[in-house]
């Protein structure tokens, strides 16, 4: 068993524990979770992502471990922008608090499913034609554009009026309501799938939408095109993605009544992938001036740069509009 093969090993086996804890030790089926326990079970999926970290820096060298790190953070920062579309989706469809969880895990597994397939599908065709990065370059600086100047439109969507709830009312029955808790229930001797169904597969469907950004991203922060290099790429990708896919649930819950306050977040994940889309149409020029590792660590810190100054400069927003609004109270008062 080499390095990789005992990485993936290690990764497969820590999932699978972290899951039954989770579910097992942290979470209780149809109980509404606290902020408090939110913030544990966060604590609990950042701190293993960054043990794992520390794990891939011994076996396998900074570099890829630094790459790992860069990947997770964007992955974990776009996560939080799925969030306000998580909430809009429970809003729309009438979801109960207490079915959040049990929802949002179903929804989140299917979601990293279809990850592992369009993670595969992408590595393999990239690795084949290298060319293919510099078209995600170009996607990318479009979408962190389109990102930049349209923020509100987001704020706008209206998950009842999506393709894919569409789709589904035209190739499923469906009954207006949440069956109680259940995904199926027989109506007048026939089947017929709940709104909590419903939310599944949207949730599934909606992460998958936003991994059209992050995927080619994540990509452009490993180093793919190195052929002995590929192997820990793939792990690279894979474990990123998965480790932050995995913690969006108590992201959700955490933030869920505060991600209207991080207005400016989405322009500092906008100016992230156009960033790293400039860095994968340049990469020709960029790699005869500086070497990979430090490449990485200056992605790593444009990436952290970027996001907390969105995050304080939004917190800061916030508390002067609130200063503002007090203010003519207090002068009134006078």
């Amino acid at each position: 068993m080499d390095k990789t093969q005992l990485i993936y090993l290690v990764f497969g086996i820590i999932i699978i524990v972290s899951l039954i804890v989770d579910l097992g030790l942290m979470s209780k089926k149809d109980k509404e979770v606290s902020i408090k326990q939110a913030l544990y079970q966060t604590f609990f999926w950042v701190g293993l992502a960054l043990a794992f970290c520390i794990f891939f820096w011994i076996e396998e060298g900074q570099k890829p471990a630094l790459e790992y790190l860069s990947a997770y953070l964007m992955e974990w920062s776009l996560s939080i922008d799925n969030i306000f579309v998580f909430i809009l989706i429970f809003s729309a469809f009438g979801v109960k608090e207490k079915n959040y969880g049990r929802v949002l895990l179903i929804g989140i597994l299917m979601a990293i499913v279809f990850r592992i397939i369009f993670i595969t599908v992408g590595v393999v065709l990239v690795e084949k034609f290298h060319w293919l990065l510099y078209v995600f370059g170009v996607f990318l600086v479009y979408t962190g554009y389109k990102m930049f100047v349209s923020v509100e439109e987001e704020k706008e969507f209206d998950p009842q009026k999506s393709k894919v709830y569409i789709f589904l009312k035209k190739i499923l029955p469906l009954t207006p309501h949440d069956g109680n808790g259940k995904f199926l229930v027989i109506e007048n001797g026939k089947k017929r799938y709940t709104t909590l169904f419903v939310v599944v597969i949207m949730l599934a469907a909606i992460d998958l939408v936003f991994a059209l950004d992050s995927i080619p991203a994540v990509m452009g922060i490993v180093d793919t095109k190195t052929v002995d290099y590929q192997p820990t790429a793939r792990l690279v990708i894979y474990t990123s993605n998965i480790f932050a896919v995995l913690g969006l649930r108590s992201l959700f819950f955490l933030l869920r009544n505060a991600v209207n306050k991080f207005d400016y977040l989405p322009q500092g994940i906008a100016i992230v992938l156009i960033f790293i889309g400039v860095k994968m149409l340049a990469e020709h020029w960029i790699n005869q001036w500086i070497d990979k590792t430090t490449q990485v660590f200056i992605s790593l810190g444009f990436i952290l740069v970027c996001l907390s100054a969105s995050v304080v400069y939004s917190i800061f927003i916030d508390r002067a509009a609130e200063k503002e609004k007090e203010t003519p109270k207090d002068d009134q008062a006078h």
